[in-house]
């Protein structure tokens, strides 16, 4: 990956709806040879998809929490298990496995606190091999959705 692609993909990272023209335009390259970059960016897996970012408040999406989750056993199908119960539960927006104590972080986004509280009692409880989980409320973003530093 070269300077030219970083550029392109810098400006991807804050414009995803560019039209190849505009791409070419903003890193200094003829159509051409910009749409064969992007494409090899998108093949290579450099560039996931496209999508839009959505404003959480605007749909209803109030209410943020972390929750810590410590594994009571973390034998290969118990850990497959949990991870793919994870992936199917909506409000989970994010989820990282962790070294050392606790296993794993889940960002949750929920309507308010009794949604989060029956999502927390009826759903990340019952989670497969689940030993201990331990909550924070977000009080506010400092830094979010930030680009790649390229």
């Amino acid at each position: 990956m070269d300077t030219v692609d970083r550029q392109i993909l810098a400006e991807l990272q804050k414009d995803g709806r560019l039209t190849v023209t505009e791409l070419a335009a903003r890193v200094r390259l003829s159509l051409s040879p910009c749409h064969r970059r992007l494409r090899e960016l998108e093949r290579r897996g450099a560039v996931r998809g496209y999508r839009a970012v959505l404003d959480p408040e605007a749909v209803g999406l109030t209410f943020e929490s972390l929750v810590f989750v410590t594994m009571r056993q973390e034998d290969r199908d118990t850990v497959a298990a949990f991870e793919a119960a994870v992936a199917d539960i909506p409000h989970v927006v994010q989820a990282q496995r962790l070294f050392g104590d606790p296993d794993y972080l889940l960002r949750i986004v929920s309507k308010d606190l009794r949604a989060f509280q029956q999502l927390y009692d009826e759903e990340l409880a019952t989670l497969p091999g689940v030993q201990r989980l331990s909550s924070t409320l977000v009080m506010k973003h400092v830094v979010r959705e930030r680009s790649l530093p390229l």
